[in-house]
């Protein structure tokens, strides 16, 4: 594959497999013009989920046409709420959850459409424009659950440099405190996702403030120990660490810092160690480098669903959209 990525490319990918995608906030604009979008370039069969008026009326108000194939679902009115709250009972009832609740929770936007996906009347869901990532993430897992080989649910963003290079970095969105065993988990994740979106072998980077023995603090161990779990539980990636982003990023700092490493200065997969590295990191990486960031999307979850930043506009949308269809191919 070319050293250059388009996302033209998983439109294409996207529009073969013609997933259902469903859309909890159905009624904000930005959502609704992501939806229009998509369905007339048969991209993804977008599901708005609402109150139908105030979809119809938002439309009109973008000068949007809404095409009369995006089916409209309203929870408060919709004969599938019994049956996802029966489902969603039976999911939590050891939780302490009563039918009465979950008859609730499943009229809550975010619920509902991650019940449309548990209940194969769609094949994925995207939220999160309008709503915070923990709601977004904890309805995700509630109701779909960890995926089998998974150690938990993190999240990942698509950076693509202005030259056109894809870079993962993970996790910038769920996990402030990852352990060395979910770090490893991670690192792993990420780099199965990045071989599934951009067809390039992963080159994982574990990062640190040290390379390689440069510098010594319990956080450095804890990136080493995850390298170490990570090589064992996956000896057929590559990885390494604990790397400098500078080492594992430019090639004439990584053969001097970590000249024997596999990874250094080749890395296309960066590991954060916490929460607030990777938010800084793709923030800075966007804003500052010029890249696009394609994400929050959620790895390790039994059944896709994504999330969105707040300060998403609807390109973010549909393209967070077509990435979940794509793993909803897989």
């Amino acid at each position: 594959m070319s050293d250059r990525f388009s996302f033209t490319d998983l439109h294409d990918r996207a529009r073969a497999l013609r997933k259902r995608i469903a859309l909890p906030e159905g009624e904000d604009p930005r959502t609704i013009q992501a939806a229009a979008w998509l369905a007339e370039r048969e991209i993804v069969r977008p599901i708005l989920i609402g109150r139908e008026a105030a979809i119809r009326s938002g439309a009109a108000d973008l000068g949007v046409a809404l095409p009369h194939t995006v089916p409209i679902v309203d929870p408060s009115t919709s004969e599938r709420r019994q049956g996802y709250a029966q489902a969603l009972y039976q999911k939590r009832k050891h939780k302490g959850l009563t039918y009465e609740q979950a008859g609730e929770i499943a009229g809550d936007v975010l619920y509902f459409g991650d019940l449309m996906v548990d209940a194969g009347d769609a094949d994925g869901c995207v939220a999160g424009a309008a709503h915070p990532s923990p709601d977004v993430v904890r309805a995700a897992i509630h109701v779909l659950g960890v995926a089998e080989g998974s150690a938990l649910v993190s999240s990942f963003f698509l950076m693509v440099l202005p030259d056109g290079r894809p870079l993962t970095y993970a996790d910038c969105g769920v996990n402030p405190d990852p352990s060395p065993q979910q770090l490893a988990s991670i690192g792993i994740d990420a780099a199965a996702n990045h071989r599934f979106l951009t067809g390039e072998e992963p080159r994982v980077a574990f990062l640190s403030f040290s390379t390689k023995g440069s510098a010594e603090h319990p956080a450095v161990d804890a990136v080493r120990e995850a390298v170490e779990i990570a090589h064992t539980q996956r000896p057929d990636l590559i990885l390494d660490g604990e790397m400098q982003f500078d080492a594992a990023i430019d090639p004439d700092v990584g053969k001097r810092k970590a000249p024997d490493s596999p990874v250094a200065g080749r890395a296309n997969v960066f590991v954060f160690p916490d929460l607030g590295a990777g938010n800084i990191g793709y923030k800075i990486t966007q804003r500052l480098g010029g890249a696009e960031a394609y994400g929050p999307v959620l790895q390790g979850l039994r059944l896709p669903a994504n999330d969105l930043s707040r300060g998403a506009d609807w390109e973010d949308i549909a393209n967070v959209a077509t990435i979940t269809a794509i793993q909803a191919g897989a």
